[in-house]
């Protein structure tokens, strides 16, 4: 409108006129009154046209009308736009109406467009939202989220605790005293930085103990939902402190994945000291810390699937920039090769070609196209969700990936809202759906540490996803200086799994001898050894000696520097060691010699199988680890 239309009559409280009749203005309404959260009236022009003469008829059929205390008239776009800023978050869009070039005409174009199309624009509202277009909170995807989470945490400690002596302890296979010591000796008080853990205080066995105790007290205080910010800062640095005496054996994307979600989890949860009933108990769900949380599920899914194709591995199709069906062969290797196969691995590798093909397919369209639906309206973010669910359920079938699996699902639990969990739950039977959202409108406060967070964080995990497609980007200095900075910290990470497909799987068999002549084997609790033992599902459980056994049988035992320690103690016959075996054949006395042999495996095909009963088959390839004793 060229000249400003003012009323003679203005409302006390600026008011939003609009079509009652249009299912479509009904369905925006409905989000327009959620947003300006009772700062704006809303009435449909065929009950208060009368009070306003000045505004010809045909004006309330064509747009929304906004008339403000003032009596100023706005209309179309303009109107949408003054109506929302009374929205601290949503001023900027009435400053871009007012001030950016070509923003107003944009906008009015648009406008026009749909307000000619109404059943169109209803349709596509119905597809992609369905019949509410109110704006999603996430008040049970943020309770049943971080009690996931909680799980997750002590499903961690608990597997870790009942391996640590034997793993880190003084007796283990990589002593962290010693470790921390000799850090300390090479690089000085910088190590404390570069190696953040409070085994600097304490190493012995008995405070590794007290952290995962501590790990699994306070995993159980956030399921209860007591003290959940604390719980998480304490959980957080405990497994930090473990991830770091880890060494090796705590080196896994999983672990990265736990901390860094544990992490951003902390500004997320409510700080509060003891849970509260309903309606009390609905708490305001920080908007930054949600994006942070949904940007590390885009991350996870992204670069893994990116790295696939930017690592020069023909086998996930990718040749020569263009894809070929012929080429997607990953999973003619995956199933049989993977660390830790659980016995339905078998038989998805009897699967016909095509379905392998198409798998590998459907894996990398997951991975790299479905996670930008995750920022989509509520049915393709719905469908997203269930596809990487669906991706994680089948990788969990035929794999042992320990917690990392559940770890994802839980992250994809902030896709589902609120509006869909109310359609599931039997809560939604009990009227408390007006609670939710009466509490939506009036808890939308920031937390202003997860914003401090965001803009530390956002252009490093950018810049992460970037090389994931260029490989070979150089970081600009700013970024690197700030990433060397908190890399230590784990919080800030890159993802990639079988970015390279293994195509061969050599396996390391442990021997033992007293007299140098009859050797006797070692048997693990979960690696493929004896060819007649089904492949064995250990997950959430991840035995991380089994794990590490894999990576030494593919890097060789001068990469594998914990190898040499690890016999070392299995001719000491050391318990805390030989708990982690399925079998020590020298219970008694320990052994007077040791050696590795490497053997190539490959699961049997079905004729084999029925012939045979054996699941896998192998060939000694040579020697691994020399004989040993301990005087060598």
């Amino acid at each position: 409108m060229k000249e400003q239309l003012r009323v003679a009559n203005p409302p006390p409280k600026p008011l939003m006129i609009w079509d009652g009749e249009c299912h479509f203005c009904r369905r925006w309404i409905e989000r327009w009154r959620e947003i300006t959260a009772g700062e704006v009236e809303y009435a449909p022009y065929q009950e208060i046209a009368d009070r306003f003469p000045e505004i010809p008829r045909e004006q309330f059929q064509r747009s929304v009308v906004y008339i403000d205390k003032s009596g100023q008239v706005f209309v179309a776009a303009e109107a949408v736009y003054r109506s929302l800023r009374c929205r601290p978050s949503k001023k900027w869009l009435w400053w871009s109406y007012q001030h950016i070039p070509g923003f107003a005409a944009v906008s009015g174009l648009g406008y026009n467009f749909i307000a000619r199309h109404r059943g169109f624009a209803s349709a596509i509202t119905q597809l992609l939202w369905g019949k509410d277009v109110r704006p999603p909170t996430y008040f049970w995807a943020h309770r049943w989220f971080l009690r996931a989470l909680a799980l997750v945490y002590l499903i961690a400690f608990v597997s870790l605790w009942i391996q640590i002596d034997g793993l880190v302890g003084s007796n283990g296979i990589l002593p962290i005293s010693d470790y921390l010591s000799l850090a300390h000796r090479e690089i000085g008080y910088k190590t404390v930085w570069i190696l953040p853990t409070l085994c600097w205080f304490n190493s012995s066995n008995g405070f590794l103990h007290f952290l995962c105790g501590s790990g699994v007290l306070f995993s159980l205080l956030l399921i209860c939902r007591i003290a959940p910010a604390i719980s998480l800062g304490v959980l957080f640095v405990s497994y930090l402190s473990l991830s770091v005496a880890g060494q090796a054996f705590l080196s896994f994307q999983w672990d990265i994945l736990l901390l860094e979600t544990g992490f951003v989890a902390i500004f997320f949860a409510p700080w509060q000291l003891w849970p509260r009933s309903a309606p009390a108990a609905i708490q305001p769900v920080s908007p930054v810390a949600m994006f942070l949380l949904k940007f590390l599920l885009f991350k996870l899914m992204f670069m893994s699937g990116v790295v696939k194709l930017t690592s020069g591995d023909n086998c996930w199709g990718w040749i020569n920039h263009s894809f070929h069906w012929s080429a997607l062969t990953a999973l003619d290797y995956h199933y049989w090769t993977q660390p830790l196969p659980t016995v339905f691995a078998w038989f998805a590798d009897k699967h016909p070609e095509w379905f392998k093909k198409f798998s590998v397919a459907f894996c990398l369209v997951v991975e790299i196209i479905v996670p930008f639906f995750i920022w989509a309206p509520r049915r393709p973010r719905l469908i997203a969700a269930g596809l990487l669910i669906f991706l994680q359920l089948a990788i969990a079938i035929t794999g042992n990936y320990c917690f990392f699996n559940l770890l994802t699902i839980a992250l994809c639990l902030l896709l589902i809202d609120d509006a869909t969990w109310r359609a599931v739950a039997a809560v939604a039977r009990r009227g408390d759906s007006d609670i939710v959202l009466r509490a939506a409108a009036s808890n939308r406060g920031y937390n202003f540490a997860a914003i401090i967070v965001l803009i530390v964080t956002l252009p490093l995990n950018l810049w992460l996803c970037y090389t994931a497609l260029k490989p070979e980007a150089e970081w600009p200095k700013p970024l690197l200086v700030v990433y060397a900075r908190l890399e230590p910290f784990r919080i800030l990470n890159g993802y990639g799994l079988f970015r390279v497909m293994t195509k061969e799987r050599p396996e390391i068999q442990v021997e033992g001898s007293a007299d140098g002549i009859d050797w006797v084997s070692y048997e693990f609790k979960w690696k493929p050894g004896d060819v007649n033992r089904a492949p064995r599902w250990c997950a959430p459980h991840q035995p991380r000696l089994d794990w590490q056994m894999w990576f030494a049988a593919l890097a060789g035992r001068r990469q594998e520097d914990w190898f040499q320690n690890f016999v070392v103690r299995l001719l000491e016959n050391e318990p805390a060691v030989t708990r982690l075996l399925a079998r020590n054949p020298f219970p008694d006395k320990p052994p007077r010699y040791v050696r590795a042999i490497l053997f190539k495996y490959q699961f049997t095909t079905s004729e084999e199988r029925r012939a045979t009963g054996a699941w896998w088959k192998r060939r000694e390839i040579g020697e691994f680890f020399p004989e040993a004793t301990l005087r060598q």
